[in-house]
């Protein structure tokens, strides 16, 4: 696979039906299939750093907006994200994918592994969340108990959007003015969209999820696991089980970054991706 930029096919994108509403996606390329997760509150605009090179690559990319968030559905009920991503693959023909995730994105991956293990072929997770563990970060509850706090506010949104950007944008160990403006805005940007579009789905159903953090001894595809030495603890905490306990699974820490790894260390994070790609027998 080569890394080099070059013109690549045009994107396709529409629209998957799921229960209850739709997944919206984007792909390109031919080959065997990388899908990309993004992260909670954001949406596949995250990857835009990436999309290009892995097309390029000689492979077939997808992102999507998961239910609840971009230009997907609003949360209707109770729903489960590991088969939404199923019915994506299905509807797009694709009978393999690796994952990458980033954050909730992992959390989602590693829930498609458990509950779909001949549908993923490998797992690249970013800044892991894992289903069935909780959080215990002193600085993260605290910023969970705010957002809670500012629901039904007058200026709830803006204060809830904020507490986000602490948690998963600053992170604990630095203050927003020590953050590229550019980057801050960006991501505010996108998860203000997203409180605002999906606003009706907040409280309207819970995910439904495999409890992954007691059967990740259970995965057995190739996984790679990365997390930034600047994000939380309960992160690091979440890269080491997986690193521990999933049989194979090497762990990369990220210096210089908090939880958006691939948007503050991209350089390093794409060369971790690229060797990981390269190294599977796709």
């Amino acid at each position: 696979m080569t890394h080099d930029f070059q013109a690549w096919s045009e994107i396709d994108n529409g629209t998957v039906p799921i229960d209850d509403g739709e997944l919206f996606y984007e792909t390109a390329g031919s080959g065997p299939a990388v899908v990309l997760l993004h992260g909670g509150m954001l949406d596949q605009h995250m990857w835009d750093e990436q999309f290009a090179w892995l097309v390029n690559s000689g492979l077939r990319v997808v992102r999507y907006d998961s239910r609840g968030h971009g230009l997907s559905s609003t949360v209707t009920g109770d729903w489960s994200n590991h088969d939404d991503l199923v019915a994506l693959l299905d509807a797009l023909d694709i009978p393999r994918a690796v994952l990458v995730g980033l954050s909730h994105g992992s959390r989602v991956a590693l829930d498609a592994a458990l509950a779909h293990p001949a549908r993923v072929s490998a797992l690249f997770l970013a800044a892991p969340g894992i289903s069935g563990r909780t959080f215990t970060d002193p600085f993260i509850l605290e910023h969970i108990r705010e957002q809670v706090a500012a629901v039904g506010e007058a200026d709830g949104a803006e204060r809830y959007v904020e507490h986000f950007l602490r948690m998963w944008v600053d992170g604990p160990y630095r203050a927003p003015s020590a953050m590229h403006p550019g980057f801050r805005e960006r991501m505010r940007a996108s998860a203000s969209a997203n409180v605002e579009v999906h606003a009706d789905g907040v409280g309207a159903g819970m995910p439904l999820e495999v409890g992954a953090a007691e059967r990740l001894g259970e995965i057995r595809v190739p996984t790679a696991v990365l997390d930034g030495d600047l994000d939380s603890t309960d992160i690091s905490a979440n890269a080491h089980a997986i690193a521990l306990q999933v049989p194979g699974a090497r762990r990369i820490r990220v210096p210089a970054a908090g939880h958006m790894v691939n948007l503050e260390n991209t350089s390093l994070f794409d060369r971790e991706l690229h060797a990981f790609l390269s190294s599977l027998d796709l």
